[in-house]
């Protein structure tokens, strides 16, 4: 029951909601930092292709355990100018070489991955010296209201949005992974729920 829910309605929902406009001006304010060997954490149905530098990135590896996700994205991958590997896990599996990667985005993910840190942990270890980790992520609101409300669906809306978690702390978690944020914006977006429009995003090192 729970693949067909992801099949037909959960994974082609999350596609509809993470592509809206209001939420693809924030992609574009990020993903174009990225340079060199690209790993895209939690790629998807490849949202973000379309908007990478094609003069600065020389290839894009995306990690992402979800095949419904990836046939929702077929033509995004076609259309990319330039490679672009698929790895089937999830982002906490990853086997890449150290210091293989110029540059790892992941966006509206870590919501997502069951251990959050131990992915990202992963991803600083194949990070070369220098290289930026770029991120666009809603998760835990600062006003307790909202925070409140977060935990109490957290349950109910991990089932209905096929694992997404409302009340990361998405900051945090970067720091707890060894990460030293050195660019953070965080607002509400409109068109979403405050319940899970609560964005942090920026580049850490």
């Amino acid at each position: 029951m729970s693949g067909f829910y992801e099949r037909v309605i959960g994974a082609p929902l999350i596609n509809y909601l993470c592509g809206s406009g209001f939420v693809t001006r924030y992609r574009a304010e990020i993903v174009p930092h990225a340079t060199g060997n690209v790993l895209e954490l939690g790629i998807g149905s490849g949202l973000n292709l379309p908007l990478y530098d094609p003069a600065k990135v020389t290839r894009v590896t995306g990690v992402d355990p979800s095949a419904r996700m990836r046939e929702l994205g077929a033509m995004r991958w076609a259309a990319a100018p330039f490679p672009v590997d698929y790895i089937g896990l999830s982002g906490e599996d990853l086997a890449l070489p150290t210091a293989s990667i110029d540059s790892v985005v992941v966006t509206f993910s870590l919501c997502t991955i069951p251990n959050a840190v131990r992915a990202l942990k992963a991803a600083k270890r194949v990070l070369k010296p220098g290289g930026e980790l770029l991120f666009l992520e809603h998760g835990r609101s600062p006003d307790h209201p909202v925070a409140t409300w977060q935990d109490r669906l957290n349950g109910v809306w991990n089932v209905l949005a096929c694992g997404c978690n409302l009340n990361r702390n998405m900051p945090l978690l970067i720091e707890e992974a060894g990460f030293e944020i050195h660019s953070l914006g965080q607002e509400y977006v409109r068109g979403l729920p405050r319940l899970a429009g609560y964005l942090s995003f920026g580049r850490a090192r």
